[in-house]
């Protein structure tokens, strides 16, 4: 639909060149096919972010109501890990879509590092578990999950709170720096503070008490930052990264008892809880990478989606994708009694639907060669033109 204002505009310019420019009948056509253009597509991306906004409102309320929901009722888990999960997913992508470009985004070489970073840390979380007091290992990271949690949990509310207070609240920055340490400083705004105080509070309830609604608060926090912050840059930076965690997976959960033992003892919140009616075994758990990991891959669907100005129809795809390998995930685990490596299935999903259904319409090269970093100075250069007057725009065509 956006191709219609930019039609627009490129027929006002070949009227400027084919016509007499001294002509004042097609200066008028000029003026009016640029303007036509300009109203179009400031009234269609005035829709779109309207329809963005209300799914993601959706969203945020279907995702509170389904967390809160095992308080008053009995919530079967398995369908609850499924429509949390996938909820997360949601409200994650409609969120990383921005009205300019990430400044930074992945790089290939990065994705490739990934799992071995990953498997370091996992595997010095382990020995840390082994050969130290497990009490002193979670306390020391409780203290940092602390600090973390209140900096995601805010971050994660501002956008809600923020459309209720004074509008001079948003954009005056108080500027707080240290006073010992003269080159560090903290900048923030009153809105930030109000968005921290409910974040301060779930963090020292979950310090104190360890409940799984304030774990569950947490962690859903950080992977809808996660989602929204990170980016992969590029669909062939994706399927490195997720190649690359999907072997990750594999080994350290089949192969050696190194992550199962990790996500029993690390008692912080990278994973999610959800209540079950088996007193031997309280809780079911799914780790925070399951979501963010595969999420960030689906909202780089859903912003090549926005950046062509169509339909969400690869968004559709992937998320579909992620949902049914969550679903065999599940399916599997109670099949088999064992914990499984979602990835496993979540992975092959979520690029196979996207690939079937980008060859499907023909469209493969224009999936491989979309590239967020390149999108961020095109885009930069339509916000300049955007600004120009119709006499600049035309000495530019000349």
């Amino acid at each position: 639909m956006g191709e219609i204002g930019d039609a627009f505009r490129e027929l006002s310019l070949r009227c400027l060149l084919d016509c007499d420019r001294k002509s004042e009948a097609v200066s008028e056509l000029f003026v009016s096919c640029w303007l036509g253009g300009k109203i179009y597509n400031f009234w269609l991306n005035y829709f779109e972010d309207i329809k963005m906004k209300n799914c993601e409102r959706i969203g945020n309320f279907a995702l509170a109501g389904l967390t809160l929901a095992p308080l008053v009722l009995k919530v079967d888990p398995n369908l609850n890990v499924i429509l949390t999960a996938c909820l997360t997913v949601y409200v994650g992508c409609y969120r990383s879509v921005k009205p300019t470009p990430p400044s930074e985004t992945m790089s290939n070489e990065h994705a490739m590092r990934f799992p071995f970073v990953g498997s370091a840390m996992l595997l010095s979380l382990f020995l840390l578990f082994k050969f130290l007091s497990k009490d002193l290992v979670n306390a020391v990271l409780t203290c940092y999950f602390f600090v973390l949690g209140i900096a995601a949990l805010s971050a994660t509310l501002l956008p809600s709170i923020k459309r209720f207070l004074p509008m001079h609240w948003n954009d005056n920055a108080i500027v707080w720096r240290f006073p010992y340490v003269r080159a560090l400083e903290i900048e923030f705004t009153r809105s930030q503070i109000v968005a921290a105080i409910p974040g301060t509070f779930f963090c020292a309830w979950y310090a104190s008490q360890k409940h799984w609604l304030a774990n569950n608060t947490l962690g859903l926090a950080f992977c809808i930052q996660g989602i929204e912050m990170l980016s992969l840059g590029s669909f062939k930076t994706g399927v490195i990264l997720l190649a690359g965690l999907f072997v990750y997976d594999i080994f350290w959960v089949f192969f050696t008892p190194v992550m199962v033992s990790v996500a029993k003892s690390f008692d912080a919140p990278i994973k999610l809880l959800f209540p079950t009616a088996d007193s031997a075994r309280p809780f079911s758990m799914l780790g925070l990478g399951d979501i963010v990991i595969p999420g960030i891959f689906v909202a780089l669907a859903l912003r090549f989606d926005v950046s062509r100005g169509k339909e969400s129809q690869y968004f559709k795809s992937a998320f579909l994708g992620y949902s049914v390998g969550l679903v065999l995930t599940i399916v599997v685990m109670n099949w088999f009694q064992a914990a499984q490596p979602a990835l496993l299935y979540i992975v092959p999903c979520v690029i196979g639907f996207l690939a079937a259904h980008c060859m499907m319409n023909g469209e493969v090269k224009q999936l491989l060669e979309f590239d967020e970093s390149k999108t961020a100075g095109s885009s930069s250069e339509k916000v300049g033109d955007a600004k120009s007057s119709p006499e600049e725009v035309s000495k530019k065509v000349e």
